[in-house]
């Protein structure tokens, strides 16, 4: 895996990933070295002579195990307790004590990281989408890096009286005021005790800001990829030109800073949803996250549940670690899972080699004027280097002697890659030439170069790399293409956007759907460089990055519009609508392609397909799911009542004579893995689920059900619905059958769709043998 060019930075945009994977971190070291912990306490176990003052409770529990143990952060919201430092012994001591539900000890999570509204179909057909004061009620809570508040992409221009359910703050710090806030940044809020905790020592201002105001650039431009105002004439050293603005642009936004030079760690997390809960936000937004631990040592699972019982959505990305299989995080099935794909844009530069062949690249460098007609000596890093992994061009790793003047070719891997160009540059290289591994296949994500580069794919790679090694001197230049639309096919699944199967409950399919994530033009911080190195002293308003960061932002913004136009819809009602209107084929019928393979992609790959946001606002039916549904889920799962507690704060026993199951949950989607053996013996499955009517107009439905392979049989009972009113229920079950035992990694995947010949709900369907 690539590492950032940042050298103070451990929370890394890893331009080449934007990797925004969770990386929990063992706090179980010596006995003795006090680290952080979140205490989950028993709301309904709080003693009478407490019951006015919950947090003098707190803080006796916490006394009978340690005298000099302050409290960090209490907790009201996304769970009931308190965040504070102890020893490992004093965790264990303090467990026992009577109220206490969980002790968990901290984690340190780590970042995932226009044409965008025309490419989703958002500058036309306006009139199906809900009207700006609608919009302009509905409440985006970021939890990010913080926010550059000077982005034109917070112009409040236009925009109404701040809505009255807000409640929460603008608060201020370094650099911060509550005069940054507006009618559009209507709140920001920054937690740092956890953060501080950890290093030992209070925040250093002079290298971050103690406030919400964003030093890194990730934060602002999730933020105002969800809900940037309109901003004519954006782009990143004339790329991308045109008007960049966020997916629910008359939305309001509210920014929690959870991440830091040093990471983002799960009690200042913990306090950002408890806040942003409080704050009676609409939508939470979070562009990290984990998903590689049992739900009720996850924070932001936790987290999430109360916000969904709330009736907030909670949208996050899936993670960067494709394209193998099983590298999802957050997929909780109360999460939005979120995917990422290309758009129909792109930023040519060919490589011209001297014998005249000529190969297409990307970069983000505005171009040389000492390129074009003139060739340069090329030579191949490896050969040019006093290092055993030379080809990679790390740092300090080649010969000025052997690079001034010349043209240098580089692997990709190791470090960043506007890094590589840096150590090229600083060698005296007049370009660079990066060449993807075969992990990374045809996949081109544009950086902003500080020298003149092309990043070209691995087959590409291959033929310059072969001429370059083939005669004596040879030769290459650039030629800069600026941006050019109208891209095919597009889109197409992202490389590093992590699939399924579903690393914890393979019989949820996730990710849950796919959105732009791919050279994604946003609002960048005026602290930061755009190729997020401390070297380059570039600054620009807007930045073009790519990661399932990029991606969650576009789906929290879209679910906003949705939310507005019906304001009493539950989250998964919301998410459903998303899912169910998703497309998997291109117009021209074929499937979306997976960038990685150059083959179809899958359902694991993209979950329901790619998010068309104007059929998500009249879906036509929804599966619903509410806080009881979820309960049963944990019962299936078999979760223990402390465990059930721990992530739901809710005292549920599950009925032992009640038969639960996973494929009970009424999730708009279908997957059955099997385990994979020489039993010809007939597997069955039944789905039950039911379909709640969102449309005014009496209708019926009718189903019809694909699979790729006659080895699995899908039927359903009825095959038809009527619904004659608004918000009426209808049940039906699915009933997947395999007829034969597949050898291992055998997948079949199929569509269950019902239609009215108005509307088609569809759901994907996820058969494989492990």
């Amino acid at each position: 895996m690539e590492i950032s060019g940042m050298l103070l930075l451990v929370i890394t945009l890893f331009l080449s990933y934007f990797s925004l994977n969770i990386h929990c971190l063992s706090t179980h070291n010596d006995q003795n070295q006090i680290t952080t912990y979140i205490i989950h306490m028993s709301k309904s176990q709080t003693p009478a002579s407490f019951s006015d003052d919950h947090i003098t409770w707190f803080d006796y529990s916490l006394k009978s195990v340690s005298n000099s143990a302050e409290m960090l952060y209490t907790y009201t919201n996304a769970i009931h307790g308190f965040s504070t430092r102890l020893t490992a012994e004093e965790a264990r001591e303090l467990e026992t004590r009577p109220g206490i539900v969980a002790v968990l000890p901290e984690t340190k999570y780590e970042l995932h990281t226009t044409r965008t509204p025309m490419f989703l179909g958002l500058d036309v057909n306006s009139g199906l989408f809900p009207d700006s004061n609608s919009v302009s009620e509905i409440i985006v809570g970021v939890l990010d890096t913080g926010v550059w508040p000077e982005s034109k992409s917070f112009d409040d221009a236009g925009l109404g009286p701040i809505p009255s359910s807000w409640k929460g703050i603008c608060e201020s710090g370094t650099n911060f005021s509550s005069v940054n806030c507006n009618r559009k940044l209507i709140g920001a809020r920054y937690f740092s005790k956890g953060y501080e905790a950890s290093l030992g020592q209070p925040i250093d201002v002079t290298k971050e800001s103690k406030s919400p105001r964003d030093d890194e650039g990730h934060g602002t431009h999730t933020a105002t990829t969800a809900a940037g105002s309109p901003v004519s004439g954006a782009s990143l050293f004339g790329y991308a030109p045109g008007t960049a603005k966020g997916m629910a642009s008359q939305a309001r936004v509210a920014v929690y800073k959870v991440c830091w030079l040093g990471g983002c760690f799960s009690s200042d997390i913990m306090a950002a949803l408890d806040s942003a809960i409080s704050d009676n936000v609409n939508i939470i937004s979070m562009s990290l996250g984990g998903g590689d631990t049992d739900y009720y040592r996850d924070i932001v699972a936790i987290g999430a549940f109360s916000a969904m019982e709330k009736g907030i959505l909670v949208s996050c990305s899936a993670g960067n670690g494709g394209p193998g299989p099983y590298s999802l995080t957050n997929v909780a099935p109360w999460i939005t899972t979120v995917g990422a794909g290309t758009l129909d844009r792109d930023f040519p530069v060919y490589v011209v080699l001297g014998n005249g062949l000529n190969f297409s690249g990307v970069s983000l460098y505005p171009g040389d004027s000492r390129f074009g007609d003139k060739l340069y000596p090329l030579v191949y890093a490896g050969n040019v280097s006093n290092a055993t992994n030379g080809n990679l061009c790390m740092i300090g790793s080649l010969i000025p002697e052997k690079v001034t003047g010349k043209i240098v070719f580089c692997d990709r891997g190791g470090n960043s890659r506007v890094q590589k160009g840096v150590v090229v540059k600083e060698a005296g290289g007049v370009g660079m030439i990066l060449a993807n591994s075969p992990a990374n296949g045809e996949e081109l994500l544009a950086d902003a170069h500080l020298l003149p580069a092309s990043a070209v794919g691995a087959r590409f790679g291959e033929e310059i790399k072969k001429y370059l090694l083939s005669i004596p001197n040879p030769t290459a230049t650039f030629l800069f293409q600026g941006t050019k639309v109208g891209i095919e096919p597009s889109p197409v699944v992202a490389a590093f956007s992590s699939r399924g199967p579903n690393p914890l409950d393979p019989q949820i399919l996730k990710p849950d759907i796919i959105a732009p994530g791919v050279n994604i033009l946003a609002g960048w911080s005026g602290a930061m460089g755009p190729s997020d190195l401390t070297t380059d002293t570039r600054r620009v308003p807007f930045n073009i990055i790519s990661g399932t960061s990029m991606s969650c932002p576009h789906v929290s913004g879209l679910a906003a519009l949705v939310k507005a136009a019906h304001p009493d819809w539950s989250p998964a009602a919301i998410r459903s609508a998303l899912m169910t209107t998703a497309y998997t084929t291109y117009k021209n019928g074929q499937s979306l392609e997976d960038i990685s393979t150059e083959k179809p992609s899958t359902p694991f790959d993209h979950g329901s397909g790619h998010v068309n946001p104007i059929l998500s606002l009249d879906p036509g039916l929804v599966y619903d799911l509410d806080i009881n549904d979820y309960l049963n889920f944990l019962c299936a799962i078999n979760y223990t009542p402390t465990q059930i507690l721990t992530l739901s704060g809710k005292i549920f026993i599950c009925d032992m004579t009640k038969n639960y199951a996973i494929s009970d949950l009424n999730y708009p989607s279908f997957a059955l893995p099997l385990l994979s053996n020489n039993n010809s013996t007939l597997l069955v499955k039944k789905y039950p689920r039911t379909l709640t009517n969102v449309d005014s107009k009496a209708s019926t439905y009718i189903v019809s059900a694909k699979v790729q392979s006659a080895s699995v049989e899908v039927s359903v009972e009825p095959q038809s619905l009527s619904f004659s009113q608004l918000n009426e229920k209808k049940s039906f079950t699915v009933t997947i059958t395999a007829k034969t035992s597949e050898p291992v990694n055998t997948f079949v995947f199929g569509q269950l769709e019902w239609s009215d010949g108005d509307h088609i709900v569809k759901s994907p369907i996820a058969v494989s043998w492990t």
